[in-house]
């Protein structure tokens, strides 16, 4: 029998009504196209901050008015469900009508896993869609949703779609292709409406996640601070690390943070940070899942949790400027941009020459303008991204073209 708690769900209804109507349609990200949003079951993951939410509510404003009373938004971090099962809100709210559930950071309740699978069981005429952490991996619940759900993954915001949120131009996906076999017609374009030079340095200090947009000033704390709490709270909710851990992690985290990009020693930063070998190799997994750090792996290696990546990079270039921001460095922030839009929608692998391999086909060189073919000049398929080059000729592509990928 229900209790009167689950029965008396008129605020949630309300707070779900509130956030559909304030939420704004002048920017979207890119992923909200690409989601086949008819199927029953879809997961979306990705890292604090990168716009899930946002994203969910646009999808109701768009698809669910109101007045039709079809579709609501539970956040299960709210205190509701502590002391309420979701199984028991998904039953009361269907029995009104409602068809669609959009359920947020799924990862801090419970067996969140089991009961989503029992809804989707149990009312086969339900739409549910879930986000969470990108800690979560599909393949390790406790129970089998791989199955059923179809998972997309949100990444930061490319430096189109910041350039597109901040007003200054809008300007569609350049495929890969038609990257490295067009970019000169493709540049001429774009130089027409705006200098990307002038954009790319705001973007790599502050562009990645769309919450620069309430206080530029406040960025970097915030960010800061929102890392902690990935690895404090969420590694704790769904890897079960204990307190006395994150704080090994978030130390390991600032050691990784001032070295970056680098080809790690296990037994220098074991030492360094006080850890035995194997957890290092651990921990270093968890913060490449939480989104904070990116592995650069050698081609067809399936790295198992106890070994170590060819080379590590910070996911994103807006972390070196919260996290280390006394060691930014310029060639820094160009490989790890490029590591980061390009991999978003293609394999990256480390390059025994040049920088890395895309795709498995093509070496990339990255540098600034001056750079030449140099180290490459004997590969085939080699190209060079240039940092400080406006519009780029034959295998000598601009660098901020290379966040026009989605």
């Amino acid at each position: 029998m229900l209790n009167s708690k689950s029965k008396n769900m008129d605020f949630l209804i309300s707070g779900s009504n509130q956030l559909v109507h304030a939420v704004r349609l002048d920017f979207k990200r890119s992923l909200i196209d690409q989601i086949q949003w008819d199927w029953r079951l879809i997961g979306i993951r990705g890292a604090r901050g990168v716009g899930k939410t946002t994203m969910l509510l646009q999808h109701m404003k768009r698809k669910h008015p109101i007045e039709k009373a079809e579709a609501v938004y539970l956040s299960l971090d709210n205190i509701y469900f502590l002391e309420n099962r979701l199984w028991d809100v998904v039953e009361v709210l269907q029995g009104k009508g409602y068809r669609y559930f959009y359920l947020d950071e799924v990862h801090k309740y419970p067996h969140w896993a089991r009961e989503i699978k029992n809804v989707y069981d149990q009312f086969p005429y339900l739409h549910v869609v879930f986000t969470g952490s990108s800690i979560i991996e599909m393949n390790k619940l406790d129970v089998d949703l791989s199955r059923r759900a179809v998972v997309y993954d949100l990444p930061v915001l490319s430096f189109r779609e910041y350039l597109a949120l901040t007003g200054v131009a809008h300007l569609p996906v350049v495929k890969w292709e038609a990257l490295l076999n067009n970019h000169v017609a493709i540049g001429l374009d774009i130089l027409q409406t705006i200098k990307p030079l002038q954009h790319l340095p705001r973007y790599l200090e502050i562009g990645c996640y769309p919450f620069f947009m309430e206080n530029t000033t406040l960025f970097a704390q915030r960010l800061a601070q929102t890392i902690q709490l990935v690895v404090e709270t969420d590694l704790a909710f769904v890897e079960g690390i204990q307190v006395r851990q994150t704080r090994k992690i978030l130390q390991l985290l600032q050691v990784v943070a001032q070295s970056v990009p680098f080809s790690i020693n296990v037994s220098k930063v074991a030492e360094k940070v006080q850890i035995e070998r194997n957890t290092l190799t651990k921990y270093l997994h968890y913060l490449e899942k939480s989104a904070i750090i990116s592995f650069l792996n050698a081609p067809e290696t399936n790295l198992s949790a106890l070994q170590k990546p060819e080379k590590l990079y910070l996911e994103n270039t807006n972390l070196s400027f919260a996290l280390a921001p006394d060691n930014v460095n310029k060639g820094n922030l160009r490989e790890t941009f490029f590591f980061n839009q390009v991999r978003t929608i293609l394999p990256v692998h480390f390059a025994q020459q040049g920088d890395f391999l895309v795709n498995e086909q093509c070496v990339f060189e990255i540098g600034g303008i001056h750079k030449t073919f140099e180290q490459v000049k004997h590969i085939p398929d080699a190209y060079l991204a240039l940092d400080d080059l406006e519009l780029g000729n034959g295998r000598r592509i601009p660098l901020w073209m290379f966040g026009l990928l989605y």
